[in-house]
């Protein structure tokens, strides 16, 4: 049966091409799966309501391309904006590869310094993924990130989770770690944490509202992946694939963001409602 939120097959967007990932393929799935899948979804519906199979995604540290190549083999023009050049030579590298440097475009830069390198309200999707932990103002950088947006578009933004380093600190029995991660006002559980800042999901939908975005879904990223044991998950049959089934399940679940390595958050125009 045919899934009725997705375009036809074009010569530009073969059917067969989708960000969903393959359960089967890998363990590196389990840190990518949920937020292909919620971006994929996203996809489609401004595809059907702009009813332009090609849409203009902009991806805001958005390095070698781990979205933006599979973003641009399904049709869409990509824009990455990356201060690393040896990110961005890696980019047009793995662009030529899939044979999608046309539709890929990479430019030396930062958030903060956004619109020195693009337009505003140029973007049907912008797409904030690892961002926000390492700039100096996380508020900025999202109200940058959403004036990048057309007066109708999404927001795709990607942090890391403050309870998943807590409960990781724990597990791990650097309870005094853990409680000064729970404590600090930046989620660091020492000096020696190489992760400048976390989030709680209520402070990142505060900075997306706040930006003028309506939320249009969190979900919580690599709830089970990172306590599981890797020998566990690849030698036992099936594990992989039940393991990213149960990913998939909790993310959506509040009570699960809390402990969540990862947030996502889709951050949604006005005009988008009910699109």
């Amino acid at each position: 049966m045919s899934d009725p939120m997705r375009p036809p097959a074009s010569p530009h967007r073969p059917q067969a091409e989708s960000l969903r990932s393959d359960p089967s393929r890998s363990r590196a799935d389990l840190r990518t799966a949920v937020v292909r899948e919620v971006l994929q979804d996203a996809l489609d519906r401004r595809v059907k309501a702009t009813g332009r199979q090609a849409l203009d995604v902009l991806d805001t540290g958005g390095g070698s391309g781990n979205f933006a190549v599979p973003l641009a083999r399904l049709g869409h023009r990509v824009t990455v904006v990356d201060p690393s050049p040896n990110a961005l030579f890696a980019l047009e590298r793995r662009a030529a590869e899939a044979d999608v440097a046309d539709r890929v475009r990479g430019v030396q830069g930062d958030v903060h310094g956004l619109f020195d390198v693009v337009d505003r309200g140029g973007f049907d999707v912008v797409l904030c993924h690892g961002v926000l932990e390492y700039v100096d103002d996380p508020a900025e950088g999202v109200r940058n990130a959403v004036a990048a947006l057309r007066d109708e578009g999404v927001l795709s933004l990607l942090a890391a989770g403050l309870g998943g380093a807590v409960l990781a600190r724990a597990l791990a029995g650097h309870f005094t770690e853990a409680r000064q991660a729970l404590d600090d006002p930046d989620g660091r559980w020492g000096t020696g944490d190489p992760m400048p800042r976390r989030f709680t999901a209520e402070q990142l939908t505060g900075l997306v509202e706040g930006a003028g975005l309506r939320i249009g879904a969190v979900h919580g990223v690599r709830v089970f992946a990172d306590l599981v044991p890797g020998a566990l998950v690849d030698t036992e049959p099936g594990a992989l694939d039940a393991l990213l089934k149960l990913e998939a399940a909790a993310a959506e679940l509040a009570a699960f963001h809390s402990v969540a390595t990862q947030l996502h958050v889709l951050g949604e125009t006005r005009g988008t409602e009910g699109a």
